[in-house]
């Protein structure tokens, strides 16, 4: 051991090892191999949970736990090696373990698209015992007839899956007046299936659409995050919320939940600023991708930000 490191130092990382290993001990063991007993996963029930809301009738945890790095796709500028690095950490052993940690800090959600995948590690650790809700949007594309979206979506529903949003990357596209009929049937099929069923999106004008033509969405998952970094105006996979203020003005005005998303703006915000910032500005959820280091300190910052919040829009979920 080097002589420079501190005692107290040394002796709170080998407390903290020890007690990530014994939660998710259940996950050390190569999960592909078939001569090893299936593990069980039984995350503690956190002593502290985080505050929740409510998503016609769904209590979401007002944090909720990213997809992006475990389906490892990242967002990193012009730094090619980071695809590559992301999936390389977060094998299938980790995701279950990252899974695992952000239940015993009180996060109760996930939220993702559904590459094949990442979903079958969802399913994988549902039937080892995890108990975390999924949010999830097809990505199926919208067509006349809405065949392959509608598919997918029972699919999912087969699966468990707790709630179901239009994703942002097709929303953005439907905000025509001769495209938003299919907006419409998006949310009707999943609202058909008995979940929640919401809409995501990039373009603040999908919500704006949403409102005006009494779109019956249950919730938004709408991107939100300030410009006060570095990287912001590169134009380079740097910007996610073109126009955060009209973001926070348009959605004082509307009644639904609101999951904020790229909140940090892909890691170029640090948490407790990225965090008050929505949360003050009035996202009622935020949705945050983190690593499984992560996951401890960002509930805690996330928990102290929501117990004194300054915002002005009432809490809608």
């Amino acid at each position: 051991m080097p002589h420079q490191m501190k005692r107290r130092a040394f002796l709170k990382e080998s407390l903290t090892a020890s007690a990530m290993g014994a939660l998710v001990a259940c996950t050390s063991v190569a999960v592909n191999d078939a001569t090893k007993p299936a593990p069980i996963i039984n995350p503690p029930a956190p002593k502290d949970g985080l505050p929740m809301g409510a998503i016609k009738g769904l209590k979401v945890s007002r944090m909720l736990l990213g997809g992006n790095l475990l389906s490892h796709f990242t967002h990193s500028r012009d730094l090619q090696y980071v695809y590559n690095l992301t999936a390389h950490y977060n094998t299938e052993a980790k995701i279950l373990e990252t899974l695992a940690i952000a239940e015993a800090n009180g996060i109760n959600t996930v939220s993702m698209h559904n590459p094949p995948g990442p979903m079958s590690i969802l399913r994988k650790y549902r039937k080892l015992g995890g108990k975390i809700q999924w949010i999830i949007c097809p990505t199926a594309d919208i067509e006349p007839g809405m065949e392959a979206y509608s598919r997918e979506v029972k699919e999912l529903i087969n699966d468990g899956c707790d709630a179901i949003y239009l994703w942002g990357v097709r929303a953005d596209e439907l905000i025509a007046p001769d495209k938003i009929e299919y907006m419409a049937k998006a949310v009707e099929i999943a609202r058909d299936h008995g979940v929640p069923s919401g809409v995501g999106c990039h373009d603040l004008r999908v919500v704006i659409e949403c409102e005006k033509n009494k779109i019956p969405c249950d919730f938004y998952i709408k991107t939100f995050h300030h410009h006060n970094y570095p990287s912001a105006k590169l134009n380079h996979d740097s910007m996610w919320c073109s126009n955060p203020e009209e973001t926070a003005q348009v959605m004082k005005s509307v009644e639904k939940p609101w999951i904020a998303f790229k909140t940090m703006a892909a890691g170029a915000i640090p948490p407790p600023d990225a965090f008050r910032y929505a949360l003050d500005n009035g996202a009622d959820h935020i949705l945050v991708g983190m690593f499984d280091y992560e996951i401890a300190e960002d509930v805690r910052i996330a928990k102290d930000i929501l117990a004194n919040c300054n915002r002005t829009r009432p809490w809608r979920s």
